[in-house]
């Protein structure tokens, strides 16, 4: 039975993989702080070994247990308007620790999860891109897999999420969503198929090179408008139809605004995965789920 730690296991991602963990027989390992709100993992923690970081060095676990691989999905979006000290010491400090430990006690695989954003679009995707230059310098001295990730969606996102907020905007039935013109193209994955593909690529690690990249995502973009509208559509098959308008072009794109985002997943797709789930049955068991 391999042991894995997990970071980020309380967060949308983390929980979801950590189910699929714990289902596959993998023994598993989590960091967390004493204060994280386990809403997501409840049923799942007395099935876990826990470290609380705010309380013991990151080192502990490594010293007490023989861990194979790592997945590290801890990350800080600094949407709430945080300090770039405290993105940065998330982002990249923290992942430091943990890659820190792994190195020292001789990890097998550091899985690691990163963004198809643009290295400098904000302090978010400048510090996960600079973890991700730390991980190149040391993927002599351990196997480093790279998954990157644009806009997954799925149940127990959070509330502040742009496809969780929409949906509770359509559920409050306000008369209108303020939007910009949604011409942006985004790759809208679902999070099961996420999870499949973490779940792959520690099953054949032993076939990957040092250091290996994979693009995350269906491999088809759509635009965020034809997004919105078939979440309203599911919605009011769900639910009813509703007077809420998807009011779009009324606010401007932010400075910077990705207009596209680049995925190629053939990489991925040769090594076994594909994805399950269409948009509309992804839209439908979040809404199911709510209920």
């Amino acid at each position: 039975m391999k042991t894995v730690l997990l970071t980020g296991a309380t967060g949308f991602l983390g929980s979801h993989l950590l189910e699929s963990l714990l289902k596959d027989k993998y023994r598993v390992i989590i960091l967390k702080r004493s204060t994280s709100d386990t809403w997501r993992i409840r049923h799942l923690l007395e099935q876990v070994k826990s470290y609380d970081i705010d309380i013991e060095p990151v080192e502990n676990a490594f010293i007490e247990q023989r861990i194979d691989a790592v997945y590290h999905t801890a990350c800080h979006y600094g949407r709430n308007g945080d300090s770039i000290a405290v993105i940065v010491d998330s982002n990249l400090m923290f992942g430091l620790q943990v890659l820190d430990a792994s190195l020292k006690y001789k990890v097998e695989t550091f899985i690691n999860t990163d963004t198809l954003l643009k290295k400098h679009l904000n302090h978010y995707t400048l510090s996960k891109n600079q973890f991700v230059e730390w991980l190149q310098q040391v993927s002599d001295q351990i196997q480093v897999i790279n998954l990157k990730l644009e806009h997954m969606y799925g149940p127990k996102d959070d509330d502040t999420k742009f496809v969780s907020w929409v949906i509770n905007q359509l559920k409050s039935k306000v008369p209108e969503i303020k939007l910009t013109a949604g011409e942006q193209l985004r790759d809208f994955i679902y999070i099961d198929d996420v999870v499949s593909a973490f779940m792959l690529t520690l099953e054949k690690s032993k076939t990957l090179a040092k250091f290996t990249e994979f693009d995350v995502g269906t491999g088809t973009l759509m635009s965020v408008k034809k997004f919105l509208k078939t979440l309203k559509s599911v919605y009011e098959k769900e639910n009813a139809v509703i007077q809420t308008q998807l009011n779009f072009g009324v606010i401007p794109y932010r400075e910077g605004e990705m207009m596209r985002v680049e995925v190629n997943n053939t990489n991925l797709r040769n090594l076994g995965w594909q994805t399950k789930i269409t948009l509309e049955q992804g839209l439908l068991n979040i809404l199911e789920s709510d209920k």
